[in-house]
């Protein structure tokens, strides 16, 4: 029942990334309220507005949906947080199967959605219809906020929850987010995300392309400046040149190391997954720290540059770089922007060219980082000893879940991530999969962490 309950939650394309497929979105939403509904739920679809779309215009915002699951005020009360929306994916990309048919291959359930959310949003139903089936009073009240646009940055939810924080959030004592996953084949809880801090930086030259044949040699090309500047930012061992860019990173403490020095990680592993010979760093503890708690710079791509396949000799008349910072504690985005911005315009203003460069910013989510010695990860130790007979990996994400310093900022609650999907499930790429085992187990460890917080002394 709950692979067939998954394989009709994928085969609903609710790619949040393509505004044709809205109606798709919306009605992956109501699939969820639906099935909240049928647990006896109190159940809202919460309307948060429209979408500015690029162009002009506008689009209606998939609603979000909300669901409560008792009300006794002498229990604690969780919220689990996790979205319905997708990746954009297509067979001819590189998929073995079809993205939208879930397929179970030697117990591998393959489509797009399984491991990056769907999966853990059935899982967290699951465990309130377990109760409910065997007759068994929850342990703690649970409520649901489910969404509909996290692939593309949860457009409208901030807003949202600021709006009801004194209404349906009042009386939440704690957040689950199961948005993430194991590093490897153990268990893990997870008590860090870095932020994000995405750029564009375009340079504009002459009014129109040029035939390199022809101009080359008369102008100074857009293509080049840029390229240039990008290149000053960060050096050929990862180390980051923008001035200042490291001041604010949180020291690593002795607590810290030791509690990397116990993760299960494998480095040639690592490798072999990824298809690489060679890493960045060449120690367990170095390599995490730079892929979890140190700032990263990572240049995307080039939009106006030549990329179809064949021979174009042009010079591109304005070019646009998109590149990210991945920044962590203690560092600020309005501190980042000022910092990148002035870095590239004075590198840009040595090159003394008459061509133009703008930089902006688009995102600037914060990083979120909690306490892994609160009873909150008490309770998912005990969790994970009760149904996999291990201790968990304390781990970080090196990625980001712009939600939670969001709950964190504006409900000031006690935040947790409870992962179940495997280290290998491909979130985003081709062939993302939830094996039956994660699923299964993974509904267990739910069940039995509902059990636990109860066991937590409310304040």
């Amino acid at each position: 029942e709950y692979v067939q309950a998954l394989r009709e939650w994928v085969a609903v394309e609710s790619d949040s990334s393509d505004i044709t497929k809205r109606s798709e979105v919306q009605r992956m939403m109501e699939l969820v309220a639906e099935k909240l509904r049928v647990l006896g739920g109190k159940v809202e679809m919460v309307d948060i507005g429209m979408q500015k779309l690029p162009e002009g215009g506008t689009i209606a915002l998939p609603k979000v949906v909300t669901a409560e699951f008792g009300s006794n005020a002498r229990k604690a009360t969780v919220c689990v947080y996790g979205h319905a929306d997708v990746q954009p994916a297509r067979k001819e990309d590189g998929w073995s199967t079809e993205p939208y048919n879930l397929t179970d291959i030697y117990g591998n359930l393959y489509g797009r959605g399984t491991s990056d959310n769907k999966a853990p949003v059935l899982a967290w139903i699951h465990a309130v219809e377990a109760y409910q089936a065997l007759e068994i009073d929850l342990p703690v009240n649970v409520k649901f906020i489910i969404e509909g646009m996290e692939e593309t940055g949860s457009n409208g939810l901030a807003a949202m929850i600021e709006a009801q924080r004194d209404t349906f959030f009042s009386n939440v004592d704690y957040i689950i987010i199961s948005d993430c996953g194991w590093l490897s084949t153990r268990p893990a809880l997870t008590y860090g995300t870095r932020g994000n801090c995405y750029f564009f930086a375009e340079v504009e030259g002459p009014k129109q392309d040029l035939h390199s044949g022809v101009h080359g040699g008369t102008v100074k090309e857009p293509m080049t400046d840029l390229i240039g500047i990008l290149d000053t930012m960060i050096s050929s061992n990862g180390s980051i040149l923008i001035p200042g860019i490291r001041d604010a990173v949180a020291p690593f403490s002795d607590d810290e190391w030791k509690l990397y020095q116990k993760i299960d990680f494998d480095m040639d592993s690592y490798k072999a997954k990824i298809g690489v010979d060679q890493l960045m760093y060449e120690n367990k503890v170095e390599l995490l720290a730079h892929r979890w708690r140190y700032p990263t710079v990572s240049i995307h791509g080039i939009v106006g540059a030549f990329s179809a396949p064949g021979t174009k000799t042009v010079i591109p008349a304005k070019v646009t770089a998109k590149f990210s910072i991945r920044q962590v504690p203690d560092m600020d985005p309005a501190v980042v922007e000022k910092q990148v911005t002035d870095h590239l315009q004075s590198e840009f203003a040595k090159r003394k060219s008459p061509n133009k460069l703008k930089v902006t910013m688009i995102i600037g989510a914060k990083p979120w980082l909690a306490d892994p010695k609160h009873p909150l990860y008490q309770a998912g130790k005990a969790a994970v000893q009760r149904v996999f007979n291990t201790e968990p990996d304390l781990i970080r994400e090196g990625g980001t879940i712009p939600i939670a310093r969001t709950f964190q900022d504006v409900m000031d609650k006690s935040i947790i991530m409870l992962p179940i999907g495997g280290f290998d499930d491909g979130l985003h790429s081709q062939n993302e999969k939830m094996s039956r085992y994660n699923y299964i187990e993974g509904t267990k460890l739910f069940i039995a962490y509902l059990h636990e917080v109860a066991q937590i002394k409310k304040d």
